[in-house]
């Protein structure tokens, strides 16, 4: 009797597996453009998702193994730089963002600060605020999902005494 809903769950958790390598496979060959594209639910091919949204955060948080360096560098262009910046505050804006995505952000902070230091001088910019708003709504947001998860399960709890 269990042994086709396993089976079956199995089956659902394979294919899930096979969307989330996809994803990650095509994010990896993604621009910046091409990434803010996605996190806007702009690509009909991948919806966003939760992982998405961390795939994107850790392709731009990792260290690359063979050269050593962060996806963003000092002397790049500073057209990059900004839509890196926009592209951190868009996916803070995102409803489907979650804690991981929260601490990626902090992270994406720490590793570029000098990056956004050097960029709000030049620029008479506010990032270094803007990011720490965009960690403040992000939490919130995350909170309001709680909220409504908490207030689900407290109906559904009803509905099944019932």
């Amino acid at each position: 009797m269990f042994k086709g809903i396993l089976g079956r769950k199995k089956e659902d958790n394979s294919e899930e597996s096979a969307v989330d390598a996809a994803l990650v496979e095509k994010i990896s060959k993604m621009n910046l453009t091409e990434m803010r594209s996605y996190i806007k639910n702009n690509i009909k091919d991948f919806e966003v998702s939760e992982e998405g949204l961390n795939v994107v955060m850790q392709r731009l948080t990792t260290e690359d193994e063979k050269s050593k360096k962060y996806y963003l560098k000092v002397d790049d262009m500073d057209s990059k730089k900004k839509k890196a910046f926009n592209l951190i505050i868009t996916i803070s804006q995102n409803k489907k963002i979650n804690l991981v995505t929260v601490e990626l952000i902090q992270k994406f902070v720490e590793i570029y600060s000098d990056i956004i230091e050097q960029y709000d001088t030049e620029y008479k910019e506010i990032y270094s605020s803007r990011f720490v708003d965009a960690v403040n709504v992000a939490l919130a947001n995350i909170n309001k999902k709680v909220v409504l998860q908490n207030k689900m399960d407290v109906l559904g709890e009803n509905n099944s005494s019932l």
